[in-house]
């Protein structure tokens, strides 16, 4: 048994789940002020993103690319958020926040 399978067998709930948050998990280390962004696994990129979050993190370029290949084939299957979408400006608004925030708390 992996040692990832021995975490997620520690609890019923999911490994980074409320129920079962990881060991790295950050929210109870959010600053007041600190902007954060959540993927939930409702959303059907999230698994892809989250991938493609570590594939970078690790400086595995070669698995970044066709990771985020893999994700714009699968974007390209549905309609796009139209521009004007409150949330598709909230998501650039809370991008803007983590640039503002991390340059003025360096």
């Amino acid at each position: 048994m992996s040692r990832l399978e021995r975490v997620e067998t520690m609890s019923d709930a999911p490994l980074g789940s409320k129920a079962n948050p990881s060991q790295f998990d950050c929210l109870p280390d959010l600053a007041d002020d600190e902007p954060y962004f959540v993927i939930r696994a409702h959303d059907p990129l999230s698994n892809a993103l989250v991938e493609l979050h570590a594939y970078i993190g690790a400086g595995q370029a070669g698995a970044a690319h066709n990771k985020l290949a893999e994700i714009m084939a699968l974007t390209s299957e549905r309609p796009p958020r139209p521009s004007g979408s409150p949330k598709y400006r909230e998501t650039f608004a809370i991008s803007g926040a983590m640039e503002r925030w991390r340059r003025d708390n360096a």
